[in-house]
């Protein structure tokens, strides 16, 4: 029975494998991401390692890198870069180029849809969202807006009846909401102020800042906007605590970072903001880790400010240089497989593998109960 309570642990970590959970997570300063990359930082990406609280590396990568999404694997990074009017889809393990799409306009910001595994990228100086495949960077449809798009967002909606997403798109005086697997239109909501940059927690609301200083919530239901903060003056890129959904705001003209406690629905609204951190310079974006311990503000003068958030206080600052527009946090980059081809490969393999174990813990216990059952047979006859 030995063989048996050994094949046991095997099966756990083959079923997890096999539906994409993962047994024994990742960890890094008590489960935060292993890295920070920011867009605008030294060449062209700045990245810091968290446990090193260094600078440990740049992508040297020109047209001005605004916006940045990592893949949740930590392997590959896409890049806006509005001067050159491209959208790049880099290895952070080998740190090359794999593919680009030529957006019109100049692109500065996008969001992925794990529903359709494709990116959304758009200009404010053109009109219209473009959809590229995550996976080849090909072109794949252009939705029509009336003005040029300031930010986009995606709500994670799907479900078993439906497959898609919706994408929040903020134009010059409105929302626009679109599904993501039928394109189609299905929401518009006025905004005051001219919205801005978009951040959506897991929950009920989608959170829009505004030209005018303003942070309003929309529900993704009603599609239904309250006002929780307004006469902030200019806003950087907001980001949220997936811990206590809790939003986190750059406030350029008073060099602080607001945060904003989530309204309870049928409750008043929270004094807001709930709690601020002063700094040295105007705040650009701002990035909180997964598991809610750090989060990591990205300054006009080039510096990080990496943030005890449990403790409330500037744990670091580190000096990236350049000048800071967005900054993300993720894993370490895996060993293998550093094209989106070999990837794929690679999953299935480990699937095929998974299966395999899946099969075994089944099949071995069941051998054994079978060849104990007839040796008692034998004994008994």
């Amino acid at each position: 029975m030995k063989i048996v309570r050994l094949i046991i642990p095997l099966c756990l970590f083959a079923a997890c494998a096999l539906f994409g959970l993962s047994p024994l997570p990742a960890q890094a300063d008590g489960g935060a991401p292993n890295l920070a990359y920011v867009a605008g930082g030294g060449h062209g990406v700045s990245v810091i390692d968290i446990a090193q609280r260094a600078v440990t590396g740049n992508f040297s990568i020109g047209g001005d890198p605004h916006m940045l999404y990592l893949t949740i694997d930590g392997r590959f990074l896409f890049v806006t870069q509005p001067t050159l009017g491209l959208v790049t889809m880099l290895s952070t393990k080998t740190e090359k180029a794999i593919c680009t799409a030529r957006v019109p306009g100049q692109p500065s910001v996008m969001a992925y849809d794990a529903a359709t595994n494709t990116i959304f990228v758009a200009a404010n100086n053109v009109t219209g969202v473009t959809q590229i495949d995550a996976t080849t960077c090909k072109i794949l449809h252009t939705l029509a807006t009336a003005s040029p798009v300031n930010g986009v967002a995606i709500a994670n909606t799907a479900s078993p009846t439906d497959s898609g997403d919706q994408l929040w798109v903020a134009t010059a005086t409105t929302l626009l909401v679109f599904d993501t697997s039928s394109l189609k239109q299905i929401a518009n909501v006025a905004i005051k102020g001219e919205p801005q940059n978009l951040v959506v927690p897991q929950g009920t609301n989608v959170y829009v800042s505004t030209r005018s200083g303003a942070i309003d919530a929309v529900d993704i239901s009603s599609f239904q906007a309250t006002t929780l903060l307004s006469g902030g003056g200019t806003l950087g890129t907001m980001d949220y605590d997936a811990v206590t959904g809790e939003i986190y705001v750059p406030d350029q003209q008073r060099q602080q970072l607001d945060v904003l406690t989530p309204p309870s629905p049928g409750s008043a609204l929270p004094h807001e903001p709930s709690h601020v951190y002063h700094l040295s310079a105007a705040p650009q974006a701002v990035a909180i880790t997964s598991d809610g311990q750090l989060g990591f503000v990205a300054l006009s003068n080039g510096d990080v400010v990496m943030i005890d958030i449990p403790g409330q206080q500037i744990a670091q600052t580190i000096h990236v240089g350049g000048t800071p527009r967005f900054i993300i946090t993720g894993l370490y980059p895996p060993g293998i497989a550093t094209t989106p081809q070999q990837a794929a490969l690679a999953n299935v393999i480990t699937t095929v593998i998974a299966i395999a174990l899946v099969l075994l813990a089944v099949l071995v216990p069941l051998w054994f109960i079978l060849r104990s059952r007839k040796k008692r047979r034998k004994r008994a006859a």
